[in-house]
């Protein structure tokens, strides 16, 4: 039996990447983070690999050594911070995003990983980060790999979410491979909703995890009352949503002809719906209202909406929780990420990733989901 490809994951939280990787036939080595609760969940959820709590720049040639104990490691994900990259070689190294990315880069140049891939914020294809990107390209071509960069949707690959992310692949195996939609109208699979992934909360052991009601209750009495008037998938923006929905005795206490554009900036009190995927889980539990019932979601809740396995559990405070499972990648696009990569690194052809010339034309590419994928 052909022994696994390898990954490891830098800034790894509480380990969504990398569990999809896994769930595409990788095994993980270590995660790295420097947040103490993701690290312990990570460890909890990856038993076969090494959680380490530390500074990136404390993760030494040395350490890695000792850690890896002499296994080569085929391919190195993450999400270091890059949006102030585009100061390096300008005479400005104060932002710190610059000097995380730098050690990001030292551990792929120490290790030569056969494929690199990060994930960040759709804004880091915007103007604004245009030199940050490609002073990226720049630098991962000259290590010899080839880059390319792809705006992926997380609903177009089976999870119950309207998600996007900013995917960047760096491959020394030929052209960067990226992962074939298969939900919607663009795939062959329905969109998964809301419905579909909150139906079964029970791991194989019969437990709920990190599913407690009681604390998922509002606080506020006021919006208590509000809540029971308000349907599925419904909400408070507007005046004539407040006119509709709520009893006089429960309006909001604002005059509508003088707030900027007529609107609250956040809809208050808005319920998702069953029907259709969860709009984007963040880090605070107060932005997402379960559809009928009149609470909060849960943690488990939320880590179902965001494709997590119903036995991976979460350590730390309901706060940590939540900003774990809203700083993760979902699980289910990681997967579907690891399955093109795992079939970009093992192809046999010969590389031609040095002799290629550098590409910077990404943006045209980056939205029109015309690439190169995994067939």
């Amino acid at each position: 039996m052909a022994k696994k490809k390898t990954v490891i994951d830098l800034f790894c939280g509480a380990g969504g990447f990398s569990k999809g990787f896994e769930q595409a036939g990788f095994e993980c080595l270590l995660g790295v983070d420097h947040n103490k609760d993701s690290v312990e969940t990570f460890k909890l959820n990856h038993p076969s690999a090494v959680g380490l709590c530390l500074p990136i720049e404390k993760l030494t040639k040395k350490k890695l050594n000792e850690v890896l104990q002499k296994r080569a490691v085929d391919v190195i994900i993450g999400g270091p911070p890059c949006q102030g990259f585009s100061t390096v070689g300008k005479g400005c190294s104060e932002d710190p995003r610059n000097q995380l990315f730098l050690e990001f880069l030292r551990i792929v140049r120490t290790l030569k990983p056969k494929a690199v891939v990060m994930e960040n914020v759709t804004g880091l294809l915007a103007k604004k980060n245009e030199l940050t990107l490609k002073s990226i390209f720049k630098k991962f071509h000259q290590m010899g790999y080839l880059v390319d960069a792809r705006v992926l949707c997380a609903e177009e690959y089976g999870v119950a979410e309207t998600r996007r992310r900013t995917i960047i692949v760096c491959s020394k195996k030929g052209e960067p491979l990226f992962p074939q939609i298969s939900h919607g109208e663009r795939g062959k699979q329905k969109i998964a909703t809301l419905k579909d992934c909150l139906k079964n909360l029970k791991a194989p052991d019969g437990k709920i995890y990190n599913h407690d009601v009681k604390t998922a209750e509002l606080k506020n009495e006021l919006d208590r009352k509000r809540l029971r008037y308000i349907p599925e998938g419904r909400g408070i923006r507007y005046q004539h949503d407040e006119k509709e929905l709520l009893p006089k005795s429960l309006h909001y206490n604002v005059d509508w002809d003088k707030i900027s554009e007529g609107r609250f900036r956040q809809a208050k009190l808005q319920r998702l719906s069953y029907q259709r995927p969860s709009f984007t889980i963040m880090t605070s539990r107060t932005n997402y209202i379960h559809p009928r019932e009149n609470r909060y979601l849960t943690a488990r809740e939320a880590a179902a909406i965001q494709s997590f396995p119903n036995d991976f559990v979460f350590c730390g405070s309901l706060t940590s929780q939540f900003r774990q499972i809203g700083n993760a990648v979902p699980v289910k696009l990681a997967q579907s990420i690891g399955e093109s990569i795992l079939k970009m690194i093992s192809s046999r052809k010969k590389s031609t990733s040095k002799n290629k010339e550098l590409d910077l034309n990404f943006k045209k590419r980056a939205f029109h989901y015309n690439s190169k994928v995994a067939a």
